[in-house]
């Protein structure tokens, strides 16, 4: 696996970056696609689930990998 590319997110109007592999991030913009919603709102929704000990990449996988697990 690759390491981590940083790519920047816009969540509620304000720029952050995040550290994601690229297997990740192409299963993120999949399940944004998927569900035909812009990246940027999923990851506002994410961000807005998580807890406050869990960081924004880690709630991001966490997202992917239960989504691909209800697919199968």
């Amino acid at each position: 696996m690759a390491r981590p590319a940083k790519r920047s997110l816009t969540l509620r109007g304000h720029r952050t970056s995040v550290s994601l592999e690229d297997e990740f991030w192409r299963a993120f913009r999949e399940i944004a696609r998927t569900e035909d919603r812009p990246i940027n709102a999923l990851a506002a929704e994410i961000d807005a689930a998580r807890g406050p000990e869990t960081g924004l990449a880690s709630a991001i996988r966490l997202h992917v990998l239960a989504w691909y697990r209800a697919k199968s």
